[in-house]
């Protein structure tokens, strides 16, 4: 549950990145950082604890001037919660600085391998890692170098990075976890979640895996791992920066709570038509509804229990037999699926990684997959045959309490649908 945030364009980067990390306390952390290239070298700051002992040690940012950054709020995995294991991560002499989200599952390995050719570690984690690996690959060019680096690792990992060599670019790597970069009036963004951006601009892209973005006042350029050029389409945010905001609650989990009245109607509302029940995004025709004998639900957490309560409606009334998996579980157990078969996979962030591992068996496997996302242009929603969104706003309390409404009103949508049909 870690946060990224980076900036690079004519403001100074460090409030922005302190800002941005701010909207994204919500996902937990123990520790934070931030780095930002001065015109001489790149300077970092960080410690263990909450963001406002950061805060506290840079005045706000104001100690570190400068254009360009990145900035991350750290979960504890590998190593401790400590002012050295905390990110940004960097080589000796701090000319290539990264912050990481996700695991490194070799990193071990890696970093025995590092360590035989002379590299030493001053930190317990596996981002270290990535930085020395870029640094012994790197001969100036950093797409080159950072390619060569996601050849080696496994694992998932979204990754925000600095070159001192190269002040005028900021580089993003996603790979199975979540990353987007935003394009702002006077510079560009990269941020692990919406919340951290939308102060800024509205307009987003969401990265998909293996891709590398090399990100310039200006611009933003997009590659593969074969160094082609990718066209990437921007998504607009619709999202009241408010919803973002605890608007005079104590806390985001109680407002959501109150809000739970309005994320229903949201979700029921587009459906509803002239008295009647439209699913456009369902993308079937009724002979296929009809010819559907089963219908398996995968999903995570609270996702998963919303599948339950839909199991116990659609097998009730719709007399339609209905299974229920942990998506961490369904692509190990071998699931029976043909074509009278539809499989809905369920996920709030539409990024949940094992969510979307079982998406892609089940697509394997030539079974037809309607994903219920609340995150426009996610993962889920751009992977599945067809994608109802629950249209239930900015989720920021861990505990889902409005896309969990919006998940249930959205299934029991569908069942009116199947139903009626």
């Amino acid at each position: 549950m870690c946060g990224i945030v980076g900036y690079i364009g004519k403001q100074e980067a460090a409030p922005i990145l302190l800002d941005g990390l701010s909207k994204l306390e919500y996902r937990g952390y123990d520790s934070a950082g931030i780095a930002v290239y001065d015109g001489k070298e790149i300077k970092m700051v960080k410690s263990a604890g909450r963001l406002n002992v950061l805060n506290e040690l840079t005045h706000g940012g104001e100690t570190m001037p400068g254009h360009v950054g990145i900035g991350h709020t750290r979960w504890a995995t590998h190593g401790a919660p400590s002012d050295t294991n905390a990110h940004p991560q960097s080589n000796e002499d701090h000319s290539i600085v990264v912050v990481h989200n996700g695991i490194i599952e070799n990193y071990t390995k890696l970093k025995k391998t590092l360590m035989r050719r002379g590299y030493s570690f001053t930190s317990d984690t596996d981002t270290e890692v990535i930085a020395q690996m870029l640094d012994y690959y790197y001969r100036g060019d950093p797409l080159k170098a950072i390619i060569e680096v996601m050849h080696r690792l496994e694992g998932s990992y979204s990754l925000g990075i600095l070159f001192a060599e190269h002040p005028d670019e900021l580089y993003a790597v996603r790979k199975d976890s979540p990353l987007i970069t935003a394009h702002m009036k006077d510079g560009c963004m990269i941020a692990s979640d919406v919340p951290a951006v939308l102060k800024y601009t509205r307009e987003v892209t969401f990265m998909e895996n293996e891709e590398i973005a090399c990100l310039t006042e200006k611009g933003m350029e997009f590659f593969n791992m074969d160094e082609e050029r990718l066209k990437k389409e921007s998504v607009t945010i619709d999202w009241d920066i408010n919803a973002a905001e605890k608007g005079g609650y104590e806390h985001f989990m109680l407002k959501e709570m109150y809000e739970q009245p309005k994320a229903i109607t949201d979700t029921f509302s587009p459906r509803i038509k002239d008295g009647k029940i439209v699913i456009e995004e369902l993308g079937m025709t009724d002979a296929q509804i009809r010819k559907i004998k089963k219908i398996m639900i995968v999903a995570c957490g609270s996702a998963y229990h919303t599948g339950v309560t839909s199991k116990y409606v659609f097998e009730d009334l719709a007399r339609i037999p209905v299974e229920v998996d942990l998506a961490s579980e369904f692509r190990y157990r071998n699931p029976i699926l043909d074509e009278h078969t539809l499989v809905i996979v369920i996920s709030q962030s539409g990024e949940t990684a094992d969510t979307l591992a079982a998406l892609r068996e089940a697509k394997k496997r030539g079974a037809r997959v309607l994903g219920i996302v609340n995150v426009v242009g996610s993962s889920i929603a751009r992977e599945a045959d067809n994608v109802m969104y629950t249209w239930a706003g900015p989720e920021i309390a861990v505990a889902t309490t409005n896309s969990c409404r919006g998940m249930i009103a959205s299934e029991f949508v569908k069942y009116l649908l199947v139903c009626g049909r």
